[in-house]
């Protein structure tokens, strides 16, 4: 019997992935409605902690998707204010604060244009274009 190691996160890194989710989105769509940023919705899908806590790796779904690889641009030049913010909202929770990396969360349009093509509305064999490879983040 063979036995794959595979890298799970630990309590402690689901802990403070959970936190900052949270706390994220909360600071996300504020900094959104000062900045006057009307008919933009941003959610935090998923937040991923390297094992020494040091780095969180943040996907955000922005909607419309038109607007996201902007979005993630901008919040990558705000990471300072942004990092700031969390620390005091979870200064009692965590001793250092993890260094924040946003990417695009594609997903859920990846999951639309496989349902498109299955539902039969575009045709993947008959214009291969259709469902490119994902781009790796």
């Amino acid at each position: 019997m063979y036995y794959f190691c595979t890298m799970e996160e630990s309590n402690r890194q689901k802990k403070i992935a959970g936190v900052l989710q949270n706390d994220l989105a909360n600071v996300l769509q504020n900094m959104l409605r000062e900045m006057g940023q009307q008919g933009i919705l941003i959610s935090v899908s998923k937040v991923g902690i390297t094992t020494d806590l040091s780095i969180a790796k943040v996907y955000v779904s922005v909607f419309p998707s038109d607007k996201a690889v902007g979005v993630v641009a901008e919040l990558n030049e705000v990471k300072p204010k942004i990092k700031h913010q969390i620390a005091q909202l979870t200064k009692h929770q965590l001793r250092k604060m993890p260094d924040l990396t946003f990417y695009n969360d594609d997903s859920l349009e990846y999951i639309e244009t496989i349902d498109r093509a299955v539902k039969g509305e575009d045709n993947p064999i008959k214009n291969p274009e259709l469902l490119s490879k994902r781009k790796k983040s």
